[in-house]
């Protein structure tokens, strides 16, 4: 692993590590935002309007500020046509993405316990996804070597793994069992 740093002086994967920090918790904050919201019928709706709200702010906002701070382009509508194309269907995957996971939490027959299968099946599935799509764009099947074939195939043992083994309380009636036993 390469250890080049970035212009702001952190290397590459100091940033991949905030991600999956960030991306770790994610769902949880979903969840827990989408039931905080105390409307069965809407929560997770009016959840994914406050995930937007947060996704301006900090997709939108504050580009712009550093933008205008570096002396960068902020007429962001006179970007190059194909750039702003691709930038544009990222962020509408990217939302398609959140809205998805909020609405596989209602779904859920048990969210509490479905937030980490939930969250193992996106994000061990979508590297999967990445590494296929990305090997398939740019041509690059020739070079594949056993060790990334294996990667892909572990990512989705992972999560199958953690999908059929998440962790669940007791039932009911075994717990008042083991109460009274004490």
């Amino acid at each position: 692993m390469a250890a080049t740093t970035t212009a702001s002086g952190f290397p590459w994967y100091a940033w991949a590590l905030l991600t999956v920090a960030c991306w770790g918790v994610y769902g949880v904050c979903m969840h827990t935002g989408s039931t905080n919201m105390e409307n069965k019928e809407h929560g997770r709706i009016m959840a994914f309007l406050w995930v937007g709200l947060a996704y301006f702010l900090t997709a939108v906002i504050a580009p712009l500020i550093l933008l205008k701070l570096k002396g960068g382009p902020i007429e962001f509508w006179a970007y190059p046509a194909k750039g702003l194309k691709w930038s544009l269907i990222a962020g509408i995957l990217g939302a398609i993405g959140a809205l998805g996971v909020l609405l596989a939490f209602g779904a859920s027959p048990n969210p509490p316990i479905y937030v980490p299968i939930v969250m193992s099946i996106i994000f061990a599935g979508a590297p999967i996804v990445n590494a296929i799509v990305n090997t398939t764009k740019e041509g690059n099947w020739a070079f594949v070597k056993p060790p990334f074939i294996l990667g892909i195939c572990l990512a989705a043992l992972g999560g199958y793994l953690v999908t059929q083994n998440p962790p669940k309380p007791p039932p009911a009636e075994k717990s008042a069992a083991n109460e009274e036993a004490k």
